[in-house]
């Protein structure tokens, strides 16, 4: 996967998320484009919204506080999956397989930093 975010390998979901909102970024102009306006604002919203969650858990006031904040950021690629998931059954949407292979890594990751962040609490 090519990584153009300015986090490079420094942290990974950062990154990860970084490059996965730009490329819904890019996406949603395509959807706006062929005037599907209400499924680019949604996917816009809740893709972004990942990478601003994992950014705003940098700087958490504790571990608790990174976790909750981490655990926002995967209900945002959950929600997201759900709007992609749309588009790759609607007949008149564009293929969005990659963007849904993008996520399932985000996801995994996602889910792993909340479990060791949840025992390294204990």
């Amino acid at each position: 996967m090519k990584t153009i975010s300015p986090y490079k390998k420094e942290n990974v979901i950062l990154s990860l998320s970084f490059d996965f909102a730009l490329a819904i970024i890019e996406f949603t102009e395509v959807l706006e484009e062929k005037r599907k306006f209400n499924m680019a604002n949604q996917l816009f919203k809740s893709g972004t919204s990942i990478h601003a969650n994992v950014r705003e858990a940098q700087n958490a006031e504790s571990k608790a506080d990174f976790v909750h904040k981490i655990k926002i950021a995967a209900k945002e690629a959950e929600e997201t999956e759900g709007w992609l998931l749309l588009c790759q059954y609607s007949i008149s949407y564009p293929d969005c397989d990659e963007l849904l292979l993008k996520l399932a890594s985000i996801l995994k990751l996602l889910n792993k930093i909340v479990g060791t962040s949840k025992r390294n609490i204990s």
